[in-house]
């Protein structure tokens, strides 16, 4: 059993996402975002810092999932995304927690089975998934999505290192 925590960063509203893997099973244990209210970035980031921490004190995660900084038109708003994923890694990091990174595009797939997927059908896909009684907030939402990509990144991963000890064993017997 592994509780994953998934985060989708911003500098004016960070997602996040809590699941309990079980196996193949996935469980729902938490999500919303955290509004930065400072207008300077320094205290936006020192927000994040704090919100991300106290989550992962409420929750005790295993493990800590981020979205990639993707390159944008403008420079200075992916300048501020990676400022952002920073304040939140730093928080995982002093925590003791293993970080991982994906791509918008492999979240997306893993999700909906589109890397192309738009915000609304990634919350229609992980209301369903998590069996949620309402679609959570775009946000959150995209966090959920981070942590389902980690749990199913890790689930393939778990069966090919079985597939490759089983080949293995074969082998040498």
């Amino acid at each position: 059993m592994t509780i994953i925590l998934g985060i989708d960063p911003g500098s004016r509203i960070t997602g996040y996402g809590v699941i309990r893997q079980n196996g193949r099973h996935l469980y729902y244990l938490g999500s919303g975002c955290i509004r930065m209210s400072e207008k300077e970035l320094p205290g936006r980031l020192k927000q994040i810092y704090a919100g991300v921490s106290e989550i992962i004190t409420q929750f005790q995660p295993d493990v800590f999932a981020i979205e990639q900084v993707f390159m944008s038109k403008n420079a200075d708003s992916a300048l501020k995304l990676g400022q952002a994923r920073g304040s939140a890694i730093v928080a995982a990091v002093n925590a003791d927690l293993e970080v991982h990174e994906y791509a918008a595009r492999l979240i997306k797939q893993a999700v909906v089975g589109n890397g192309g997927a738009d915000k609304a059908q990634v919350q229609h896909m992980v209301q369903q998934m998590l069996k949620l009684p309402a679609k959570p907030q775009a946000d959150a939402a995209d966090a959920l999505g981070v942590a389902i990509c980690h749990a199913n990144t890790n689930k393939t991963l778990v069966a090919l290192a079985g597939k490759a000890t089983s080949a293995r064993r074969g082998r040498y017997r």
